[in-house]
Parts: C-alpha cells; sequence; structure tokens
C-alpha cells in the first residue's frame, strides 16, 4: 500500500476490517488525553506526594471532580462509526445523568437529563436514511429511532450558522448498554484499562461524543462527581497524556466572565515532575451563586397537565448586562406544548412567562403518540421574573398536554418528563473568544438558538430528596379489561336492535298480506237489498 501523509487524497471513503488493521500501519495519528481532577482548595495533594514513574502518575486519593477527554482520529474507531462519520458534517452526543449536582470546576453547563443527539448530514439534500439510527440502537439498545427524516426533528440552523440541522433525544437512564458496546467492539481483546474505563462510564455525571468534519477528530469527554478518586493515571507509549490537577483561583484583573484556575500540570513521558500553571480564560458557561429551582406538575393531572417551576432568585446574575431568564424543555412524543396557546400574550403574562423563543416544528397537535414517528418537541420558554428583582422565591406555570396514547390495562400509563433546565442569557462583551475556553461545552440544543457571544448563568436544579430528573405522571387511557365487556355489550345491544328492526319488517310484511287475502269484493247493484 502506497504511504501519504493523512488524510490521503486517494483513499476510500470506507473499508472492511482487514483494510482497517492495514491502514493502522501506514497513517501517523497519536490518540491523545488530557486527564483534570478539579479539586476545592483545603483538598489539595502536595508536590512531593507525587510519583512519575516512566508513563504513570500515582499520588493519595483525593476529593474532586475528574475530567476525561480522549481524542481520536476516524482510523481508530469502529469500522461501522467510520462509515457514519465520513458522511457526516456533524455529529455531537450528549448524555446527562438523571441526577442533580453542583460543581466546582469549570463544568457548569446543564441539559434536561438523557440523551440527545445534534446532527448534519455530509449532503444536506440527501440525509441519512437509517445507518444512523441503526448505530445508536447498537451502541445505546433499542431507541425509538428508524431513520433522520423520519425520527429527528429539524433546527433552524438558518439563524445562526453553529446550529445543527437535526435534532434527536430519548430518555436513557444509564450508559450500561454502551458500556458494553466500548468492552466489545472499541477495546482490544486483553485490553483490561480499556474496559475498565467503560466501566466507570457508569457512574459518570455526563458522557459528551464530537465530530465534526473541519477538525477531522473525535473527541469523548467524560465528567465524574465531586467525591473521592483515586489518584493513578496510566498511559500508553503511542498515546500522549496529560494529567492536570487544579482548583479555583482567582488572578489580578479576572472579569465576571472569566475563570481562573491554578495547579500542577504534567504530561506523562515528558516531564519528570508536575509544573506549577496559573491562568483564566473566558467561560461560556456559569453557575448563578445562592439560586436553584424545582420543577413539578400540579395535581390534578389530568390531560392537561400544568409544569410549576419554583425559583428561589428572580435577581439577575450580572449588573451591568442585559439578561434574561429562560427554561428549555424537551418533550417527548407523549407530550407537547401548543405554540397558539403560548402565543397569547395576555395568557403567558398570567403564568409568569414572557414568550415563547423557539418551539420545534413540525407539533401535530391532533395525532396520537402511537402514529408518530418522530422523538418529540423542544422548547425554549423566555420567564417573566417580579419586577422587583431580589432573592425572593416566585413561580412559573407551563401549560402542557397529553397525546391520546395506546390503551392498557387498569386504564393508565406511566409517563417520563424530563425536567428542564433554567439559565440566565446575558449579552457578553464584544470581541470575546469563548473557544479559548479548554472546557468548552457547545451544542446543547439551546445554545444554537443564542448569539454566539451569549453567556449562559445556569440555575441549579434541586429536586426533593430521593427524587431523580424525570417526572412521573399517570395518564388516562382506554382500559382494556374494560374495552372488551364494552365490545361485547356494544355488540350484544346492536345485535338486538337489528333483530328488533328485522322482526319489525318481518311483522309488517306478514300483516299486509294477511290484511290482502281476508279483504271481500264489494257486492254489486244486483245483490244490494232494497230498504222499505
Amino acid at each position: 500500500m502506497e504511504t501519504c501523509k493523512y488524510p490521503c487524497a486517494s483513499s476510500p471513503r470506507t473499508f472492511d476490517i482487514t483494510d482497517h488493521y492495514k491502514i493502522h500501519k501506514h497513517i501517523p495519528y497519536e490518540m491523545r488525553q488530557r486527564i483534570t481532577f478539579f479539586h476545592k482548595n483545603e483538598n489539595g495533594v502536595e508536590p512531593r506526594a507525587l510519583k512519575i514513574a516512566g508513563r504513570s502518575l500515582s499520588g493519595p486519593d483525593i476529593v474532586a471532580e475528574r475530567e476525561d477527554r480522549i481524542t481520536l482520529s476516524l482510523e481508530e474507531l469502529p469500522i461501522e462509526l467510520q462509515h457514519v462519520l465520513r458522511e457526516s458534517q456533524e455529529l455531537y452526543i450528549r448524555w446527562q445523568k438523571p441526577t442533580a449536582y453542583t460543581t466546582i470546576g469549570p463544568w457548569s453547563s446543564r441539559i434536561p437529563p438523557g440523551l440527545h443527539v445534534f446532527y448534519t448530514p455530509g449532503n444536506s439534500e440527501k440525509p441519512d436514511g437509517g445507518r444512523l439510527c441503526r448505530l445508536f440502537r447498537t451502541a445505546f439498545g433499542p431507541l425509538d429511532c428508524s431513520s433522520t427524516s423520519g425520527s429527528f426533528t429539524k433546527l433552524p440552523n438558518d439563524r445562526f450558522s453553529h446550529s445543527t440541522a437535526y435534532q434527536f433525544y430519548h430518555i436513557l437512564n444509564d450508559l450500561s448498554h454502551f458500556s458494553s458496546y466500548i468492552e466489545q467492539y472499541v477495546c482490544v481483546s486483553g485490553n483490561s484499562e480499556c474496559k475498565a474505563r467503560a466501566q466507570r462510564l457508569l457512574d459518570a455525571n455526563s458522557v459528551d461524543f464530537s465530530y465534526d468534519a473541519i477538525s477531522h477528530v473525535v473527541k469523548v469527554t467524560a465528567l465524574w462527581p465531586h467525591e473521592r478518586q483515586p489518584l493513578f493515571v496510566d498511559s500508553h507509549p503511542d498515546h500522549r497524556a496529560e494529567v492536570g490537577i487544579m482548583t479555583p483561583d482567582t488572578p489580578p484583573h479576572l472579569d465576571q466572565h472569566e475563570i481562573g484556575v491554578t495547579g500542577l500540570l504534567t504530561v506523562l513521558g515528558e516531564d519528570s515532575k508536575p509544573s506549577p500553571t496559573l491562568f483564566s480564560f473566558p467561560s461560556r458557561h456559569k453557575t448563578v451563586a445562592r439560586s436553584s429551582f424545582s420543577s413539578s406538575f400540579l395535581r390534578p393531572w389530568g390531560l392537561h397537565p400544568t409544569m410549576q417551576l419554583q425559583i428561589r432568585s428572580s435577581k439577575p446574575p450580572m449588573e451591568d448586562a442585559a439578561c434574561s431568564l429562560h427554561t428549555y424543555l424537551t418533550l417527548p412524543r407523549t407530550v407537547f406544548a401548543d405554540k397558539y396557546q403560548l402565543g397569547d400574550e395576555l395568557f403567558l403574562a398570567s403564568k409568569n412567562l414572557s414568550s415563547l423563543r423557539y418551539i420545534s416544528q413540525p407539533v401535530d397537535l391532533e395525532a396520537p403518540s402511537y402514529a408518530m414517528n418522530i422523538w418529540g418537541s423542544s422548547v425554549l420558554l423566555e420567564l417573566q421574573p417580579p419586577d422587583v428583582r431580589d432573592n425572593q422565591p416566585w413561580t412559573a406555570e407551563i401549560p402542557l398536554h397529553l397525546r391520546y396514547l395506546a390503551p392498557a390495562e387498569k386504564g393508565y400509563r406511566n409517563i417520563s418528563i424530563p425536567w428542564p433546565v433554567v439559565f440566565w442569557a446575558c449579552t457578553a462583551e464584544d470581541g470575546m473568544k469563548f473557544s479559548n475556553n479548554p472546557f468548552d461545552r457547545v451544542n446543547l440544543g439551546y445554545d444554537g438558538l443564542f448569539g454566539p457571544r451569549t453567556m449562559f448563568w445556569h440555575v441549579d436544579a434541586k429536586p426533593s430528596e430521593g427524587e431523580n430528573l424525570y417526572h412521573e405522571i399517570q395518564a388516562p387511557v382506554l382500559d382494556l379489561g374494560l374495552s372488551n365487556r364494552i365490545s361485547s355489550g356494544t355488540a350484544t345491544i346492536v345485535t338486538m336492535g337489528l333483530a328488533f328492526v328485522v322482526w319489525k319488517l318481518v311483522s309488517v310484511c306478514l300483516g299486509m298480506g294477511n290484511n290482502h287475502g281476508s279483504s271481500s269484493p264489494k257486492s254489486g247493484p244486483g245483490r244490494r237489498r232494497k230498504r222499505f
């Protein structure tokens, strides 16, 4: 095989597994991984407690958040995934655990719990037929996904160029199927470290997969919660590994839109000891201090449930910038929002809502759930806080509507509705470059509906103890048990009615025949008696 610097102009777009292993010998690539531990100041580790031996780093356990980011070339991926990516312009997969958590590091962004997919095909006139959905079902289990055109919703990428073309959502509580997929199709046989990493994904708060045709690489990012973590990292000789042990800091002249960090940085295989570092960077996502929100459904639920958001504070996070409070919902196909109802200004004002900023299209207001292929809809609403901006709690109500669902025993079906996210959208200064953030997170669904200079200040979700971030409500449907009795009763009544009609018709016919046969001829004039 002729060698050339990747990507070769003559390289085939697809190849079989034999070519896959051959091409590994000729295309130079280097997997890169960045592992970051982010801890509070009081939970730091002394530099002298760290041991660097060859391409490994070890130390005492640390109470911290952990982020792993792995950068891969296409040739390091399973063949089926390579085929999909080579026909894609962009593919972003975001998964969020249905558990509320707070963060001390630069990972403030939030999305509703579940699996989110944002996709732009390489050929906009010929979107993917069904290969993408087949890949998702292989990697994540039985998803209700048939094809891009049938199951995905279109996004308004004509407004902002940084938005993808299609969106898909599915309620997914854990990554057990995805972990098994990595062990089977990604990890080389006998690679225990790869399989251990795949198992650790079960405890992650979030997992991201990012690909775009410009960079031509895949980035996989996983974030673990703030807890005790083993401080041990081992790297393959052919891979570049960078380990950071960071803590929040406030460098001089730190602006409100920036985050400052300090700590130790080590490149395994190159550094003999950790190097101290101090830097700051602009952050697109930040957390509102001393604020939170809860979500619930007002009872009784019925067919038109109302979601109530209780927000702890109405005070904006920035005084010198234009800020507006929003909520973003991803609604499965079992429930929807009526854009016509949400277009009434007086009605919105009565619910502490300002305006409907976006709703995915199309949204069929009449179709039953079992007759639809599309995953559901996403909604962006601007909320209307009280005029007095203080730290007093207040509520907003969002009217929703249940679709007709398939019949079930006992007349009810349980449906899950994910919690929304709540955030302040504030305008940043001109010339702000959020891409300089090494922990930047984009393509979350709602960020593509705002301009590129928007900062998102997130309000943390605060469910009741023991609750997760899915609402479970009972929807009334046709009772199968009663349905059988009703069907039998209806058939009996119809049969009796038909028999009655037939009997009456027969009676009328017989009556007419008897009257005709018993009628006597009229007496002639010769037979008429004279009466004197």
